[in-house]
């Protein structure tokens, strides 16, 4: 006769089963990678474009006498003409500078080339978002007149379009966006450790 008695297991848990079990592979990217990286392309056309038609003057919103390779500048039109909430003063100074046109600008291109690229996306959505942030304040939707009493029209008094831009920039760079269609793989192994560049 044996001391040992025979020890009692505890019922065990069912054997995890591997993920590639439960869901059959995937020989591309999801529905929703694929929709992401056509928001993210068409986000980034969109900057693109609006950096071009003010750097080339096509005759879309800016003239060609008034592109910025003829002399134009990109800020003065929308900022001279601010004549509506608490910042209009402000908006007004800067339009025409020097530093302004080129930080909008540059701030057009790289971010319109981040986006499509599927690159910085973490960056093109922080300074995308300040850029909307103070287009917002310029044109002030809150606000039912202007400074000479006429109707703003403005159709939301919060959200407008410049808010939903910078959502769906930050929804951009929170997602896998830049893995379909884009070169997010390649930057991601470039950038390594500072995730914040990604």
């Amino acid at each position: 006769m044996s001391l040992h008695q025979p020890q009692h297991k505890a019922p065990s848990e069912p054997p995890e089963t591997a993920p590639e079990a439960v869901a059959p592979a995937h020989t591309g990217p999801t529905l929703a990678l694929r929709s992401l990286a056509v928001l993210r392309i068409a986000m980034g056309l969109l900057f693109l474009w609006a950096f071009a038609d003010k750097t080339f003057g096509w005759g879309y919103s800016t003239a060609s006498q008034n592109a910025w390779l003829s002399g134009g500048s990109p800020t003065k039109g929308f900022l001279g003409n601010i004549d509506v909430g608490p910042f209009d003063t402000m908006f007004r100074s800067w339009a025409g500078e020097w530093w302004a046109d080129y930080l909008f600008m540059i701030g057009l291109l790289g971010i319109g080339v981040a986006l499509v690229a599927g690159i910085g996306l973490r960056v093109a959505a922080v300074t995308g978002t300040v850029m909307m942030l103070l287009m917002w304040a310029a044109e002030w939707p809150l606000s039912r007149t202007n400074g000479a009493g006429e109707a703003t029209h403005s159709t939301n008094p919060i959200i407008d379009y410049h808010l939903v831009y910078a959502l769906v920039l930050i929804v951009l760079a929170t997602t896998a966006s830049g893995l379909v269609w884009g070169f997010g793989k390649r930057w991601a192994a470039f950038v390594g450790d500072r995730r914040w560049l990604r």
